[in-house]
């Protein structure tokens, strides 16, 4: 994919449909909405997850974070959410994309690929055939407790433009993104979207100062 210089952005971890409406108002193209995970911040129910996805209007796209890697219990698990949108946190192991492709028509799938070494070069470039785009992201799945997501930290950028290089699908950029690293971020990587969460909230909620001073920095 040719790189981006106005990436799209999406907050993720959003609580509550107030959250969903100050992510909006600032800028936001994408929202993340977090179903049980291993670890990490801003797991809410599924109850809660279906309300915002309801609230929300078009053209936002909401994404389902699972860790889920069956692809039934992921299928089950979207129906009961009615997002938009699949962010797989995790690698199937039973079923396949096709499986969620025949069973959710109209819904996108994103697969996180955590950026480890070189090896997930080839995993992204193995999978992006099979999903509309791919979330770069920090976590570690080798952990006995995997970490999928919201670490805040960033890892090797070098590796992320390389993928986004090689790809035919959109990609974001995640892992402790600030106002301060987002002009750099979007230099050495060249996203098609970025994917905020602590970068942008205080104590846990979102900072409508801290999103404020994220938008003006992308704008720059």
């Amino acid at each position: 994919m040719e790189p981006a210089h106005t990436p799209r952005i999406k907050i993720c971890c959003i609580s509550s449909v107030e959250e969903a409406w100050a992510a909006i108002r600032a800028g936001a193209s994408a929202l993340g909405l977090v179903s049980s995970m291993p670890s990490g911040p801003g797991v809410i129910p599924e109850q809660l997850i279906a309300e915002i996805s309801a609230a929300v209007p078009p053209p936002i796209a909401t994404f389902l974070l699972t860790c889920g890697q069956d692809a039934r219990d992921i299928i089950a698990q979207q129906r009961r959410c009615r997002t938009n949108t699949v962010q797989l946190c995790d690698r199937l192991t039973a079923g396949s994309y096709a499986d969620l492709r025949g069973a959710m028509p109209g819904v996108s799938l994103v697969q996180v690929i955590h950026v480890t070494g070189e090896e997930s070069l080839e995993e992204a470039l193995s999978v992006a055939p099979h999903v509309d785009a791919l979330l770069l992201d920090s976590g570690n799945q080798s952990l006995a407790v995997k970490e999928l997501g919201g670490t805040g930290r960033v890892h090797d950028w070098s590796i992320s433009r390389r993928i986004r290089e090689q790809v035919r699908v959109p990609v974001f950029l995640a892992g402790g993104l600030r106002p301060e690293n987002v002009g750099e971020a979007i230099r050495q990587v060249g996203p098609f979207g970025l994917d905020l969460c602590s970068g942008v909230r205080t104590a846990g909620r979102l900072d409508e100062e801290k999103l404020a001073r994220f938008f003006a920095r992308l704008r720059a």
